[in-house]
């Protein structure tokens, strides 16, 4: 792998939660892109367009989508979901169930709903013994809509999707899944967990560029979501400039409101691309096992303590931990400083290799951890 990871030359890339490098089978594919839009402009638009069609085919195989008319290629995670919450029909008294300690972006949304009298119920996730549990003894007959990222962005922590999918189903209640920090890491499934919405963007585990990621809404709740951006690009007949009305593509481009960001259709379907060549569930198993050899190698060093849950069905990508004594700042910016990439969150040092990372670098890591003081 070290030929399309030449960055395993320069640094121990550990922040594939934050923002992932690209292959070079990408960077590749971006500078034929560049090179021909500078020579001949869009005289080839029609070849541009066949490449989004292969992104959203290949988008609905990495997460078993019924179709890619199923996926709308959205900007990032944040305009996905906020898709999803203003374009829910809400009643007043309605209610949102979802997770305190989540990002941002899976929070803001819910909590602006607050305007139209939705609440938002949020679980503390540190102090639940049963997560999934608690958190559909939160639901009661007005929870329109539970929404979770299926992996903590600060800690690794892994929810039983199939388990909640399975009750929002018989509920009758909506199931949104912010998928950031698990496509591309691990197999992921949408049917099999009975997922409504799912989001995620491509910069960081499906190791593309920032600016593109991908909305899945079942198909029979694309005409439950009403519209809030308009442009030529969501029509049904996309090609028509004259038509005077409009019908929404009756696919879910009709969130694709405006032109699309063919630098990053070019860039995500490599990536993409690579990872299927690569194969889900080996892509899987590596991490997973760069994940246990990082945990098992870490409690071997004195006064480290994992923040990470190291039950199996609990492991993702994400190694969080702490040092006894040590300001987990100061242990990040000594890791940084020896090139090591990581990330400083949910009160550690956060680590995030890939199913590329070399041993020889989880190594030299887990050595600096020790020695720095």
């Amino acid at each position: 792998m070290k030929e399309q990871f030449p960055v395993i030359e320069h640094l121990a890339h550990m922040n594939h939660a934050a923002v992932g490098p690209w292959p070079q089978v990408t960077a590749q594919a971006v500078t034929d892109f560049v090179k021909e839009n500078a020579q001949w402009g869009s005289l080839h638009y029609s070849k541009w367009l066949h490449t989004e069609k292969e992104l959203r085919s290949k988008l609905a195989v990495l997460i078993n989508a019924p179709g890619p008319e199923d996926i709308a290629l959205v900007k990032n995670t944040s305009e996905g979901l906020s898709f999803v919450a203003s374009g829910l029909e809400w009643r007043r008294g309605d209610n949102v169930v979802g997770i305190r300690q989540e990002f941002p972006s899976n929070r803001f949304p819910w909590e602006a709903l607050a305007a139209k009298g939705v609440e938002f119920r949020k679980l503390d996730l540190e102090s639940a013994q049963d997560p999934e549990q608690a958190l559909m003894e939160l639901c009661d007959e007005r929870t329109r809509l539970l929404s979770v990222s299926s992996i903590q962005y600060h800690n690794g922590f892994r929810l039983n999707l199939e388990r909640m999918g399975q009750f929002c189903r018989a509920q009758g209640t909506l199931f949104c899944v912010d998928a950031i920090q698990h496509i591309g890491a691990l197999p992921f499934d949408v049917q099999a967990i009975q997922a409504d919405f799912v989001v995620a963007d491509g910069h960081k585990w499906m190791l593309s560029a920032e600016g593109l990621g991908l909305l899945y809404i079942r198909r029979d709740l694309l005409e439950s979501l009403s519209l809030n951006q308009f442009g030529w690009h969501m029509a049904e007949n996309l090609g028509d400039y004259t038509q005077q009305n409009f019908t929404p593509a009756s696919s879910a481009r009709r969130f694709e409101c405006g032109s699309p960001n063919m630098l990053g259709i070019y860039a995500l379907n490599s990536s993409v691309g690579f990872l299927l060549e690569q194969g889900l569930e080996q892509i899987g198993s590596a991490i997973i096992t760069n994940t246990r050899y990082l945990m098992d190698r870490l409690e071997d060093i004195p006064g480290v303590k994992l923040l990470t849950d190291r039950h199996e069905s609990r492991l993702s990508g994400i190694v969080t931990f702490y040092k006894e004594g040590l300001a987990s700042e100061h242990l990040y910016q000594q890791l940084m400083a020896r090139k090591v990439l990581c990330a400083h969150r949910g009160g550690g040092v956060r680590l995030s290799p890939h199913f590329y990372t070399p041993r020889s670098q989880l190594d030299q890591v887990l050595k600096y951890v020790q020695e720095i003081s």
